[in-house]
């Protein structure tokens, strides 16, 4: 047995099964990432293997070598104590005694009477007895590579850093077995990045559920797909995983229809023979009633959503122009001077530490909030979408249905006319599910339904501040795909590193004091100008010295950087690897035929055809070879 092992283990809770019959098995050093549609079994699937959910039927056993720690998807409401007191209890019963003696060392720090020092005194010896003190090394070391500040009270830290918290509680006893769900949320962008590398550096078996498709491909060497209550086991990366999904989808739909073909085939013949009742092959009667069973129990894969966006008419030119733009909130400069100007088509990405201000950036730019200084001008014929992160335009107490039809019982998006009942279909909403009031909605539910809100009606300007947290991988790439061949102009704020990359034109980063720096392109750009930032000047290269000008507008600057991959040119580029691997491995097997003497012994035409089919194989080898250092060369 290895670390882990589920054996014909079924869940469900009161509909159909999470995970049905389903057998796993998970060796030593394996780095596992877990995907699936939201509501598939994802946080289900560790919860069983964390011991905190016991399985209707089968049977899961982790190894005694094993030590876990589970990191959970949410961050809880409640969290008191300061950072030092909690990442303690990480230590389990042993660690908590060193917690309590921490927390009294602070209530007599606080309030110092007598009877709190008798108490203190009295956990001194405890955690003396118990040789707690051992323990403290490893919980000082944890704190400072998490750069937490050990006395800094938790309830007044922010979520990202909540949830740093968390992880350094979850890592302090050094696990071999680590189960984290949705380790990204509520981290901003350099704190993604620093998660990143931690994971990259654990030693141990990891399982990770994300829809962070970098952090993924990053750190991920086998994907397990939760798909219809079963467990689909790749052993590869996540790119080839997807590469390999959508082959494996195709093969299941042409089977099945093979297989309706086959029983509307025998259900005519069953028909056909209701006059000739005693000629009838008895056995085919029965496999006909056995193609019947199978198509009843057959789980189709629930479709994915269905969107469009409707651009509308045409804005004019320029969206918005903004001006010497000077914010502050009580005595913390937001914004700074920031001029720019955004044109029509633009699609500009706002970054930032949480807490900088980039949804009061947006506020700024729509005009919803007044500035301390400086003008913000809107253009002509902007026609707005509004996708906010607290989805407050969705009134809690209407439902699905009564949220999005405003009064209307059809919408029309690029010119085609849909029942709202229809409409909200292609969002994933069943027809008893649109009358749920929209306080019961998952968040997934909730962002899905706020775009079918927004695209419900023509936009040719669109505001989505963090549209990505809570979807699924495949709706994720759909807006993202829509988002590209969205001829409006967007704005769009977003922790999702490759969403920026596939998406923006440009980025505008808040950085200290307020400023705002643009940069022409996606993340990756952002990064790169960032590190040549960094630099001290005497080591940059010459060429930073024809970098842009600050107070350039975005829009007017995007002609002078270098060309960005296009999605299409993305794709291309990441199936080029297995093709030029697929092609070499041919051409080792002609030249192995072609080596044997026996080979000319055929008749002269297989001879030539298999000559031309090698000369073929050389050249296009080399005309893959050279379109991926072309396009290696854009990244």
């Amino acid at each position: 047995m290895g670390l882990i092992s589920l054996k014909n283990v079924s869940v469900a809770f009161g509909g159909p099964p999470l995970l049905d019959g389903v057998d796993l098995d998970v060796s030593e050093n394996s780095r596992i990432g877990i995907v699936g549609r939201n509501g598939s079994g994802k946080s289900t699937l560790l919860k069983l293997i964390g011991g905190r959910l016991t399985p209707d039927s089968g049977v899961v056993t982790v190894s005694r070598s094993a030590h876990l720690t589970i990191l959970d998807q949410d961050v809880p409401t409640e969290m008191n104590g300061s950072v030092r007191e909690t990442v303690a209890r990480g230590l389990g019963p042993t660690g908590g005694l060193l917690a309590d003696y921490y927390r009294q060392q602070r209530l007599c720090r606080d309030n110092g009477d007598r009877r709190q020092r008798d108490r203190l005194a009295r956990q001194r010896l405890t955690v003396t007895t118990k040789d707690a003190w051992r323990l403290e090394p490893a919980i000082e070391r944890i704190i400072s590579r998490m750069k937490l500040s050990p006395h800094q009270a938790v309830s007044d830290l922010s979520s990202g850093w909540k949830r740093r918290v968390l992880l350094a509680a979850a890592l302090v006893s050094e696990p071999n077995l680590l189960l984290l769900d949705e380790p990204t949320n509520h981290l901003d962008l350099d704190a993604i990045g620093w998660l990143e590398e931690l994971i990259a550096g654990f030693q141990g078996t990891l399982m990770l559920v994300t829809h962070d498709r970098m952090l993924l491909r990053r750190v991920a060497q086998t994907i397990i797909e939760i798909d219809r209550g079963r467990l689909l086991c790749w052993q590869m990366g996540y790119d080839s995983f997807c590469r390999r999904r959508e082959a494996s989808w195709d093969q299941e739909a042409a089977a099945q229809r093979k297989a309706d073909k086959l029983l509307a085939s025998e259900a005519a013949w069953r028909k056909a023979g209701l006059k000739a009742r005693r000629a009838r092959n008895q056995g085919r009667v029965r496999a006909l009633e056995r193609l019947r069973r199978l198509r009843d129990a057959r789980r189709r894969r629930p479709g994915g959503v269905r969107l469009s966006i409707d651009g509308g008419e045409a804005s004019g030119k320029w969206v918005i122009e903004v001006d010497r733009l000077h914010y502050r909130r009580q005595d913390k400069t937001i914004v700074k001077d920031l001029s720019c100007r955004i044109l029509r088509g633009d699609k500009v990405g706002i970054i930032g530490p949480n807490g900088a201000g980039k949804t009061t950036l947006l506020q700024l730019l729509l005009k919803h909030l007044p500035s301390s200084e400086g003008t913000v001008r809107h253009g002509t014929r902007l026609e707005t979408a509004y996708f906010d992160q607290l989805k407050s335009r969705l009134d809690p107490d209407l439902s699905v249905v009564d949220n999005v039809a405003e009064g209307r019982d059809r919408v029309t998006v690029e010119g085609r006319s849909w029942h709202i009942v229809s409409y909200l279909k292609d969002f994933l909403f069943s027809r008893d599910r649109i009358d749920c009031p929209v306080r019961l909605l998952s968040g997934g539910e909730r962002s899905r339904l706020l775009l079918a809100k927004l695209f419900s009606r023509p936009a040719n300007f669109l505001v989505l501040d963090e549209p990505t947290n809570d979807l699924d991988a495949e709706t994720l790439e759909l807006l993202e795909e829509r988002l590209v061949n969205y001829n409006g102009t967007l704005l769009l704020v977003s922790h999702d590193r490759e969403f920026l990359n596939n998406v923006v034109t440009s980025v505008l980063s808040i950085e200290a004091a307020g400023e705002v720096v643009e940069t022409v392109g996606g993340y990756d750009d952002w990064l790169a100008h960032r590190r040549r930032a960094a630099r001290p000047s005497a080591n940059r290269p010459k060429s930073d010295k024809a970098e842009r000008p600050q107070d350039a507008p975005v829009a007017s600057r995007r002609s002078t950087g270098r060309r960005k991959l296009g999605f299409n040119e993305q794709r291309e580029l990441a199936a080029l690897p297995d093709r030029i691997e697929a092609m070499e491995k041919e051409q080792r097997k002609l030249y192995r035929q072609m080596s044997n003497p026996a080979f000319y012994q055929n008749p002269q035409q297989p001879i030539a055809e298999t000559a031309a089919r090698l000369d073929a194989l050389e050249k296009a080898i080399a005309e893959a070879y050279g379109r991926w250092e072309s396009l290696e060369s854009l990244k």
